[in-house]
């Protein structure tokens, strides 16, 4: 008897698995292709050659980076839509063609290079 009520109440909270955060192995798969699918799709419009695109993304699955490198080619070539380089460089990203005009740039703030920490003002207090 008492298993006869315990197997719904066993089903009613399995259902609620997906309401408790736990995701279903498909549901990870297919998260994984659109993560996939969309760095290829990034990859592409930024100009990368998907051996780069590999290079750095290399959690993500090949199969999916390619599908998506693939589709955003063909979409890019339909629409004839050009690359858009980064700004930001990364690892394996040529740095970009046009330079910024340093007249543009206060005389007052001192530079920082990247990389560099920037100096806080005041004073330092130490413990």
């Amino acid at each position: 008897m008492r298993l006869l009520l315990a197997a719904p109440l066993l089903a009613a909270a399995l259902a609620g698995c997906d309401m408790l955060g736990i995701d279903s192995p498909e549901k990870v798969a297919a998260v994984r292709e659109a993560d996939g699918k969309a760095i290829g799709g990034a990859c592409r419009h930024a100009g990368r050659a998907i051996e780069d695109c590999y290079a750095l993304n290399k959690k993500a699955e090949r199969a999916a980076v390619f599908a998506g490198w693939r589709e955003m080619n063909d979409y890019m070539r339909e629409n004839k839509i050009d690359e858009v380089r980064p700004t930001l460089a990364g690892p394996g990203t040529p740095p970009p063609t046009a330079a910024a005009p340093e007249a543009d740039a206060p005389e007052d703030k001192p530079k920082v290079k990247p990389g560099e920490p920037a100096k806080a003002k005041g004073k330092r207090h130490d413990a």
